[in-house]
């Protein structure tokens, strides 16, 4: 049974708005599973990144080990299509876990924290070329973007929701009998439209006040992430 903990939201509220905001920092994605035995220490990596205010750190639970015996209780079909895509544009035939994707582009073993950590640093040194700001009015997520010059290709401007941390009691499969700890477990997103850059992107989602999320612009949705925003 999963155990949600409740997060330490801070709202700040002027005429019912708040904006509560990051910005600037290098999206990980790490795609993991429950019932996969070489994901915990992944797991443990992003939870050491997630702490950061440069970094902002999403897991995505795929469902494809759940023949094994355990169906991971945040994994979703969605989650497993979004890597799958990941690897068509690299050109690679075969998925695994765990696995973490680095600005959009830098594909890594996911228990390799140098290599993650090097990835980070690279991206860091590379100035975002899209500004996003993100903030919340009644009960909805308000998104403006501005972009340095026109892409080459249409990106996707996307509102991903995370459940900060849940600690899950495995009774099967690989991790059976392990009790884990899993944070920014992402539940879904919400696509606010497609933007060439031009003009300034505006648009906003129904995302409840309590729920956090990240913001992100990203070139051909599998592309080089141009940008990101987070609001907790």
């Amino acid at each position: 049974m999963s155990r949600i903990l409740p997060a330490f939201l801070v709202l700040l509220s002027l005429l019912g708005a708040t904006a509560v905001q990051a910005r600037d920092a290098v999206v990980v994605e790490l795609f993991t599973s429950q019932g996969c035995s070489s994901c915990p220490p992944a797991d443990e990596i992003l939870a050491e990144l997630a702490t950061r205010n440069d970094v902002f750190a999403l897991a995505y639970h795929v469902d494809y080990w759940d023949y094994l015996g355990w169906a991971d209780e945040f994994g979703s079909a969605a989650f497993t299509a979004r890597q799958k895509a990941y690897a068509r544009s690299k050109g690679e035939r075969s998925i695994y876990t765990p696995q973490a994707i680095i600005g959009g582009t830098d594909h890594v073993v996911g228990s390799k924290s140098m290599k993650i950590a090097n990835a980070i640093q690279r991206h860091s040194d590379s100035p975002d070329p899209v500004t996003v700001s993100a903030r919340r009015k009644g009960g909805r997520v308000h998104v403006v973007a501005q972009s340095t010059s026109v892409f080459d290709a249409p990106a996707v401007v996307r509102v991903v929701t995370y459940v900060p941390e849940a600690t899950t009691d495995i009774r099967r499969g690989e991790n059976a009998g392990r009790t884990i700890t899993y944070v920014n477990i992402v539940t879904g997103w919400r696509d606010l439209g497609t933007w060439t850059g031009a003009g300034e992107f505006s648009g906003s989602a129904e995302v409840p006040a309590d729920v956090p999320c990240v913001v992100i612009v990203q070139l051909r949705e599998t592309g080089p992430i141009l940008g990101a925003a987070r609001l907790r």
